[in-house]
């Protein structure tokens, strides 16, 4: 007789995805796992797999929620550029709160995995490409709006984004005196 799982597969999911994501993967033991998630090693072997494989279920399902999270922020203001502006500036905000957040999981694993593993580098690769089609849409929609000039390159200009912001996300771990990153913003946002 088969045993029925005794607990929440998605709220385990997302405590793995939270200690991941405070992690990394290299640091985060399967002990820090089970605990967080409130299983066994069994229950976390049968339900997910071995740790790489939670790792990557864990990163797909973040890297889904990021998207629609920064698709949302895209399209709440009728301005482009005030999306934009509020997106980075949200961003930026966040990390200088003082709330030690880990940055974004994805980048975070497009550091640690992706230079020596294929698959984490195609899934990391994967969502920037997306968050650049998201960030080609909103720029396409500036434009037709007149918002924007005509003659920008609104996938050019959307990878630019995309690479500024990988750059200042990685930046801001290092934690440097706000003017810089500020002015990095700045500069970024002058593209548009």
């Amino acid at each position: 007789m088969v045993r029925v799982r005794e607990f929440d597969k998605e709220k385990a999911l997302d405590a793995a995805m939270q200690v991941f994501w405070e992690k990394g993967f290299e640091a985060t033991s399967l002990t820090d796992l089970t605990m967080a998630m409130s299983i066994q090693r069994p229950s976390l072997y049968l339900a997910f797999g071995d740790k790489q494989q939670l790792f990557e279920t864990a990163l797909r399902k973040y890297t889904q929620w990021h998207a629609a999270t920064i698709r949302t922020k895209l399209q709440s203001k009728p301005s482009v550029r005030e999306a934009f502006r509020g997106f980075f500036s949200d961003l930026v905000e966040e990390e200088y709160a003082g709330a030690g957040t880990p940055g974004c999981f994805c980048i975070n694993t497009m550091v640690e995995l992706a230079p020596r593993d294929e698959k984490f580098e195609i899934i990391t690769r994967e969502h920037q490409t997306y968050l650049a089609v998201l960030f080609q849409e909103t720029i396409e929609r500036g434009i037709h709006t007149g918002e924007l000039q005509q003659d920008i390159s609104a996938k050019k200009l959307a990878q630019s984004l995309v690479v500024s912001l990988v750059g200042i996300t990685v930046m801001m771990k290092a934690r440097p005196e706000r003017t810089f990153i500020d002015n990095a913003v700045a500069v970024t946002l002058s593209l548009l």
